[in-house]
């Protein structure tokens, strides 16, 4: 059994992060522990690969283990790829999802085309030691209004046009099979 350690406080990335884990019963993936009492990283890369590694290095020296750490966001054509890595503090530092998810309606009111993708990289580290990073990215686009109550961050908002349907009207299975995240998992499963 390979246990891994994720980095993340986010309970919707716990989530997803488990139920990828579930096509692989040799791994187990398990929050690190005394993660909220760790002093938090200071995410100021400028790439979503830089604040992975950051994030990893950064908590890997508290991990019993092998830990893995991601950051993910969208990019929005419209903007220049705003608010990428700065996604989860588009409204500000201490943003709710529904928030961010106001002002990126705000911005693009009467913008069009609305492209994106959502982007998610994931450094897997032993301690010190980098072990890979891995990368995954899904096309869609912003839609005018919030549609569906699945999944979080700007799932509401991202149309997958293959499946026509925004994440946020996704079963958590069903948006793994083709999000960022699930790439970006599945190739780090993979490589074990």
């Amino acid at each position: 059994m390979t246990r891994l350690y994720a980095a993340t406080g986010n309970p919707g990335k716990m989530r997803e992060f488990r139920l990828a884990a579930e096509g692989h019963p040799e791994v187990e993936i398990e929050p690190l522990p005394g993660y909220p009492q760790i002093r938090p990283c200071l995410e100021d890369g400028g790439t979503f690969e830089e604040n992975a590694l950051l994030k990893a290095r950064h908590y890997g020296r508290h991990a019993p283990g092998l830990l893995f750490a991601d950051d993910s966001g969208i990019e929005v054509d419209a903007l220049g790829g705003a608010p990428g890595v700065l996604s989860a503090r588009f409204a500000g530092l201490h943003a709710t999802d529904a928030a961010n998810n106001r002002v990126l309606q705000d911005v693009l009111q009467g913008v069009h085309p609305r492209t994106a993708r959502f982007v998610c990289v994931i450094a897997l580290v032993e301690r010190d030691r980098v072990r890979g990073v891995f990368r995954g990215a899904v096309e869609g686009l912003v839609t005018d209004e919030p549609r569906g109550s699945s999944g979080f961050g700007y799932d509401p908002l991202f149309y997958y046009p293959p499946f026509g349907c925004t994440f946020g009207e996704l079963t958590p299975e069903r948006k793994l099979e083709v999000s960022h995240r699930g790439q970006a998992l599945r190739a780090m499963l993979k490589s074990l």
